[in-house]
């Protein structure tokens, strides 16, 4: 058997808390996995089912955080469990929201939760690290965790705990980076295809292109004297001048009197 304990502290005004987690995550494996029905017992409420051929106890302290390793002790002796044999889900603010880590072991990082498991246990047992951000001032630390999730991320928050309760197959197996690589695979949106790039506009014609939409224009016609020769002055004695000087005498002979006979 295996204990897999989340952590949280019990209360309707804490269910949503970034610090519930855990809780959050052990009620969607006990939903996915189909295990049975939760009962108070070892100081928590607790869910027995199976999960391929591992049996598996899930376990949510009721004791408030700072006393979760009371009933995780509790558990551990009454089954005879070894801290290899117990996993803790808990809340990561070293963590981007999101992310993923397992390790074994180490130190609780200021965590009262797993300050108090320690105490009871040992600290050689498995931890599943659930990221959800820090505040960025260590003096908002604890408010910061025991607020509720933005209403924008709690979308994020059903996603990454559908996806441990998905893998865990894999965690309980002993492959730790390949549940860790299932949840990531799990909770990434695939990548939109790249953007095409967008369409020029069809050039507008330019003037000298334009062509005309009815029948094309007739050519002006030419004016009569465009393109005449200027005409050459006539010379004397040539019969434009005889005409003139005749036509010049006759006008003088009608002026001046009769003209003389030729």
């Amino acid at each position: 058997m295996l204990l897999l304990v989340g952590l949280g502290n019990p209360g309707a005004e804490h269910t949503n808390n970034r610090h519930n987690i855990g809780f959050m995550t052990v009620d969607e494996i006990i939903r996915r996995h189909s295990f049975g029905p939760c009962r108070q017992r070892f100081n928590g409420l607790a869910a027995e089912g199976r999960i391929g051929n591992t049996k598996i106890l899930a376990l949510k302290p009721t004791t408030y955080m700072n006393a979760s390793g009371l009933a995780v002790g509790n558990a551990a002796r009454f089954y005879k469990l070894e801290p290899d044999d117990i996993i803790v889900l808990h809340d990561e603010i070293d963590l981007a929201p999101g992310k993923v880590r397992v390790k074994r072991g180490g130190g609780a990082a200021g965590h009262n939760g797993l300050r108090s498991i320690d105490g009871h246990i040992g600290k050689d047992y498995l931890r599943v690290r659930i990221g959800v951000g820090h505040p960025g001032d260590k003096d908002e630390v604890e408010r910061y965790v025991l607020r509720n999730f933005p209403r924008q991320d709690m979308r994020w928050v059903e996603a990454l705990t559908g996806a441990i309760a998905d893998a865990l197959p894999l965690l309980l197996g002993g492959d730790g980076a390949g549940f860790m690589s299932k949840v990531a695979l799990l909770t990434t949106p695939p990548k939109p295809a790249p953007k095409k790039p967008p369409k020029e506009p069809p050039k507008e014609p330019t003037e000298e292109a334009t062509l005309p939409c009815g029948p094309s224009p007739r050519p002006a016609s030419r004016s009569r004297t465009e393109g005449r020769r200027p005409a050459t002055p006539a010379k004397r004695g040539d019969s434009g001048s005889r005409l003139g000087e005749a036509s010049g005498g006759a006008r003088a002979g009608r002026r001046g009197g009769p003209a003389e006979e030729p």
